[in-house]
């Protein structure tokens, strides 16, 4: 068996989704179940063989479940609890990761509105149950934001280049910066600001 064969949590954590395209399966089936196909689609560039064998070996080892789909031959995947216990550690990779994204998406790059709306829930306080829409235009140069939250009132909206709203929801950007360079905020209730804080009631 190959791996790290070191007795540390996290070389063992990465013996098991270490391995390259885990973590973004994983970012995949913590917006929702998907079918095979619908991974496919939604990780670019990686081949089926290699995600079919990604699959199963996370399935061997209890982070990935697969159901059939009820009255059709379909298969969908999901995350076991013990695959969700990796929400926290993905959304801690997805901040440290925005640090690096203050240019906006390079040349080639791929935006999607999940991977963003992902983002906004990552990027706001740890337990503001926050949830995100977001939605990208054709060319990826600009996105829309919406956020809500099931235990507070309110609903806030961003709209601007993928980079300055993402600086604007993590705090690294004052939202008069996100209006200098094009974008727009809605958000009357300051959920944004509650939401940072971590106080939303």
């Amino acid at each position: 068996m190959s791996g790290y064969h070191q007795f540390c949590g996290l070389a063992v954590a990465l013996d098991v989704i270490g391995d390259r395209w885990n973590l973004l399966i994983v970012r995949e089936l913590l917006i929702e179940p998907r079918r095979f196909r619908q991974l496919r689609a939604s990780l670019p560039g990686i081949a089926s063989n290699l995600l079919t064998a990604r699959l199963r070996t996370m399935e061997e080892a209890g982070i990935v479940s697969r159901t059939d789909e009820a009255g059709k031959k379909a298969v969908v995947y999901s995350l076991t609890p013990r695959g969700t216990q990796l929400r926290e550690p993905v959304f801690a990779l997805i901040r440290w990761g925005a640090g690096f994204m203050t240019d906006g998406p390079r040349d080639g790059d791929t935006v999607r509105g999940e991977w963003v709306g992902l983002a906004a829930e990552a990027l706001l306080s740890p337990g503001s149950q926050i949830r995100a829409s977001a939605t990208v235009d054709e060319n990826s140069s600009h996105v829309r934001v919406e956020l809500g939250a099931e235990s507070a009132e309110g609903r806030a909206v961003l709209d601007g280049p993928p980079a300055a709203v993402l600086g604007a929801l993590a705090g690294a950007l004052p939202v008069t910066a996100l209006v200098q360079r094009g974008g727009s905020i809605d958000d009357p209730d300051d959920l944004l600001g509650r939401a940072r804080s971590g106080i939303l009631s």
